[in-house]
């Protein structure tokens, strides 16, 4: 296996887990938001 190769597929790791939390974070907040804003 290429050093290369291995480095390209840290980058997508790292990237995917960054995507993925940046999703989970915005979901969060929002349902947070929604959720202390609706307060009936």
């Amino acid at each position: 296996m290429e050093y290369g190769f291995l480095s390209h597929v840290l980058v997508w790791v790292v990237g995917a887990i960054t995507a993925v939390g940046a999703v989970g974070l915005v979901l969060a907040v929002f349902a947070m938001g929604r959720t202390a804003y609706r307060k009936d």
